[in-house]
Formats: structure tokens, sequence, C-alpha cells
């Protein structure tokens, strides 16, 4: 007999609408540590120090947990893409609350996402081939003046990219998203995010090497 931990997602959704209830638990909780990445990703350090991810994704799977009979009915996205956007309301208004409180022009919060926090630049850096970039966390002065300025050269190469191959890169390499559940989140189809994920990996690859030939000439 196989357990219910090891049902599938589409398994669980299936048993859930029949009104399992134990399938309709696990299916909340399924994606809680992929959903604490996400947060963990994207929180912005000023805001961490006063928030705790795993409480986001708790707010998150609560939402979760009232809105699930209505997405089963109907499930018009993907169940992870779904439950996703559930948390990035959440971090939306943690960041709004804390930082941005500010900033009134932006009438949707699907028109501003957090930035990218350093550490997550690195390692998303790092994810791209960009070897070395995460190798001098030191704590050195050397060291931090090295990290300073490879963390400068990051964040200079991904704003060169653009909102949109930034975003499809850290999906696929910091989320670690398919492309199903990627052409459900940017409303495209799964061939466009291809395309475009290839294109943002090329261009991110030629900023990379501009950059060291760059720093190559100033050290000449």
């Amino acid at each position: 007999m196989t357990s219910v931990q090891e049902w599938d997602t589409d398994t669980l959704i299936r048993k859930a609408r029949q009104g399992d209830r134990v399938a309709r638990e696990q299916l909340l909780v399924r994606h809680r540590g992929r959903l604490r990445q996400m947060i963990a990703f994207r929180l912005d350090p000023r805001v961490a120090a006063r928030v705790d991810p795993s409480d986001v994704v708790q707010e998150a799977l609560t939402d979760a947990s009232r809105k699930l009979s209505e997405y089963l009915k109907h499930r018009p996205i993907p169940y992870y893409p779904w439950l996703r956007q559930l948390a990035l309301e959440r971090l939306v208004k943690l960041h709004r609350r804390h930082i941005q409180a500010q900033k009134r022009s932006v009438t949707r919060e699907e028109d501003w996402l957090p930035p990218l926090p350093d550490e997550s630049a690195v390692e998303l850096a790092d994810r791209l081939g960009a070897a070395g970039v995460g190798a001098h966390a030191g704590g050195t002065p050397v060291g931090r003046l090295l990290r300073e300025e490879l963390l400068r050269r990051v964040r200079t190469i991904l704003e060169q990219l653009g909102p949109r191959d930034r975003e499809v890169l850290v999906l696929r390499h910091l989320e670690q998203m398919s492309p199903r559940e990627m052409s459900a989140v940017l409303g495209i189809s799964e061939g466009a995010v291809r395309v475009r994920h290839l294109r943002a990996l090329q261009r991110f690859r030629q900023l990379l090497h501009q950059a060291g030939q760059s720093t190559g000439e100033e050290a000449s």
C-alpha cells in the first residue's frame, strides 16, 4: 500500500477534490521547504532582521488553506506556482510595510518584486558559472575588499540584464523551478520560457566576460 507521503502533487489534488482530508493537509505542507527557500532568497536583510522566513511561509499556508477549495475547483495554474504566488504576495506586503512605505506609485503587487539581496545575488552568480564569485567571503580586510568588488561587479551585471532576464535566471537557478512552473509564473509558453532563459544565460555570460576583460585592463 502506497503511503500518503509518496503520493505526487497531482494525486494529492485528485484525492483532496474527492474530500480526502489527509490529502488536503499533505497538499498544504508539501512545498513548505521550497517556499521557505524562495522567501529566504528574496527577503531584504532589513526585513529579515525582524521577520523569519518560516513565519512568512506559515502565513501563506494559512491563506492557502482558506482558498484551497476554490483553487481545487478551477485549478487556474499548476499548484506550486499558485502556492508560491500567495507567499510572494505576503513578501511584497512585508517589504512595502517596512522599507517601501513611501512608494505609492506601484498599483499592482506583481509590478514590483523585492530587489535581490547581496547574498542571493552572489549565490546566483555562482550557480551561473561565475567561478569564485562567492569564494571571497573571508573576514580579513583584504577578503572583505575582494568580496565588495566582486559583489559590485555582480550587481552591475544583473542590472544590465534587465528585470525580465534577471527574473528568469532567479526562477530557474535559485528557485529551481521547472519550465512548466516558470511558464505559469511568467504567463508565457514553455517554449518561450526556454528561449528567454537561454538568451538571459548567454547575456549574463557575455557581460561576465566583458567585466573580466575590463578588470584585466584596469590591472595592466
